[in-house]
């Protein structure tokens, strides 16, 4: 029987490894948090091969002595609390201790660090948890950390590793979201030798989100501050009718804590429910603030989710004041909103919008960034452009070539046309009783076939734009529209790159409308982020772009005579899949004699 005994040090902190560091990213944000706890004014990260073979981070922070560098290397060693009661004031990133000694056990780990007042620095080397050497080293004030081979004692671990390309998505997002939380902290991103993005120290929240994003989403948002009941929200949301069909760029803080919150996500998503379409999300870059004593950090060791000790009323807080500041859009003077306890009603305070700072202390917001005078707004400015109908000649397209859809011979049943009802749906008279059809699900179902078919063959028309469609994208979304404009360019799209993260649309697909251009184009990248058009897989990726395309593709008049409701039940009946849009929703119903008699019970 096997006797209980007590693990070593270095066992134990490859455990304690499994929960704190799951990927490259997670060494980034440990080491990040650290640099900002020490008060650094400027980090530098850089990292290649997706984090595998190098990640550095380095800043102009305190720095630390030989005695603190070596005892932070110890498990459970820390600055940032003394007693269980701190955790309820938490006013740091970090506060486990379990950082370090996790990373040094898993990869070969080198510190460089200097204190002010110090003559020299301290330099420490660890492989796999084993101490190399400790030894004087020259360097500025500050600490510089770097880690290679990560994972080289647990190779198992490194197995579950995603692509290089994956890996290093997650790192640019973890950095990203720490820039935004400490807008007076400079950043620089370095991958594979190449910056990503370097945005110098910002007074305002609104000026790092147009170095990190842009200045197009920038313009986008406007300013939110609420407070009461405790709890206040800050930050800029996007205008009414501008949204993302990914959630990427709906980011929120907790206590200046880049956090995965429910409760706060879909508050959010509610709240806009009025102003943007199902399937989209709002544009937010949001920081709550509570008690840290009403908030529990200390859920998971990654510290990304939290829970609050009352959801039902954070939730509450958070609809009732974006839908204030969405409503006040239209008010002659924009500012600040007090939020009355539920039910109550909702105040308009002064018109000073906060930006957060690196402070970490909720209680003193004046710390937390300097004030930006908001601009009184004008519905007319904040309202949706309206959209303009796009013209395709004709409407209904022609019933395609064998060339463009090869299908077996049929024969169509005789239809006769009976009526158009609600602008959308199509009744039929057939031999076997009645079919009602879906004008738009059976144009998808045509266009999708159709475009297809011109992606597989190569054969795109294309149409150059007189007036160039500008594109300013953020570093992430650059990087991967660079990647894939090969692929762009040859489905139809001719883009040109006009300076750092800033791109001209020249030519577009006949199928697109110029004022679509910039939000089809998100949507893409949106979606090769996610996965869903695969680089490996290019039948994928095309079958992919053609569902993405139709819904661009298909503008549908409000009227429609017989003549068209014909020709475009013959050329849904001649795709492969006529019964399906390329959504899986029904293209028509067919209801026959016997269901006609069941129904009235004959």
């Amino acid at each position: 029987m096997a006797k209980v005994r007590i693990l070593s040090d270095r066992v134990a902190n490859q455990i304690a490894a499994g929960e704190v560091i799951e990927r490259p990213a997670a060494v980034v944000k440990e080491l990040l948090e650290n640099a900002l706890d020490a008060g650094a004014t400027r980090v530098e990260v850089e990292f290649r091969l997706g984090g595998r073979s190098l990640m550095r981070i380095e800043d102009n922070g305190h720095g630390m002595s030989r005695d603190d560098a070596l005892l932070a290397l110890e498990r459970h060693a820390t600055s940032k609390i003394v007693e269980a009661a701190d955790l309820d004031r938490l006013a740091s990133y970090g506060f486990r201790g379990e950082a370090l000694p996790s990373i040094a056990s898993v990869s070969r780990f080198e510190l460089q660090t200097r204190e002010q007042g110090s003559d020299a620095g301290t330099e420490i080397l660890v492989n796999g948890g084993k101490f190399v050497h400790v030894r004087d080293c020259g360097r500025p004030v500050g600490t510089r950390i770097e880690v290679t081979h990560l994972f080289n004692s647990v190779p198992a671990r490194r197995k579950f590793l995603k692509t290089d390309q994956t890996e290093a998505a997650h790192i640019v997002q973890c950095v990203r979201l720490y820039a935004l939380a400490c807008p007076r902290t400079s950043f620089t991103l370095i991958e594979d030798g190449r910056t990503v993005f370097r945005s110098p120290e910002c007074a305002t929240l609104a000026e790092r989100i147009a170095e990190i994003f842009g200045r197009q989403t920038a313009d986008s948002l406007v300013p939110i501050d609420a407070a009461g009941e405790g709890m206040g929200l800050h930050g800029l949301i996007g205008r009414p009718g501008v949204g993302r069909s990914t959630r990427h760029e709906m980011i929120v803080f907790v206590n200046q804590r880049p956090v995965d919150s429910r409760t706060l996500n879909y508050a959010l998503i509610e709240s806009y429910h009025e102003s943007l379409p199902k399937g989209r999300y709002p544009l937010a870059f949001v920081f709550f603030e509570c008690d840290p004593a009403s908030v529990d950090v200390n859920v998971h060791p990654a510290k990304r989710e939290v829970r609050f000790r009352s959801e039902p009323q954070v939730r509450g807080f958070v609809i009732r004041a974006v839908l204030a500041r969405l409503r006040e859009l239209g008010t002659p003077a924009g500012g600040a909103v007090q939020i009355a306890p539920a039910g109550g009603a909702v105040h308009v305070a002064s018109s000073d919008v906060r930006s957060p700072g690196c402070s970490r202390n909720p209680s003193e917001p004046g710390k937390a960034g300097t004030t930006n005078q908001a601009t009184p707004l004008d519905i007319r400015a904040t309202s949706v452009a309206p959209r303009i109908p796009v013209s395709l000649s004709p409407l209904i397209p022609p019933p395609p070539a064998p060339a463009e859809i090869r299908t077996a011979e049929i024969v169509i049943p005789p239809w006769r046309f009976l009526a158009l009802a609600h602008g959308s749906y199509a009744l039929f008279e057939t031999a076997a009783g009645l079919v009602l059809l879906d004008r738009r699900a059976a144009h998808e179902r045509v266009w999708f076939e159709r475009l297809r078919e011109q992606f597989r063959s190569g054969l795109v028309p294309s149409q150059r734009l007189l007036l160039p469609v500008p594109l300013e994208l953020d570093p992430v979304s650059s990087a991967l529209l660079l990647d894939r404009l090969k692929f762009l360019h040859a489905h139809g799209f001719e883009i040109g790159e006009f300076g750092r993260n800033f791109f001209r649309v020249e030519a577009l697909p006949t199928w697109m409308e110029p004022a679509d251009a910039e939000p089809f184009l998100r949507d893409l990248l949106g979606a090769f982020r996610d996965g869903r058009l695969p680089d490996k897989d290019t039948d994928l990726a095309r079958e992919e772009l053609a569902r993405l395309a139709v819904a661009k593709a298909v503008r549908l008049p409000e009227r429609a005579g017989e003549a068209e409701l014909q020709s475009l039940v013959a050329q849904l009946l001649a795709t492969r899949t006529p019964l399906t849009s390329p959504a899986g929703r029904p293209t028509y119903i067919e209801l026959n004699h016997s269901e006609l008699a069941r129904r009235f019970q004959k």
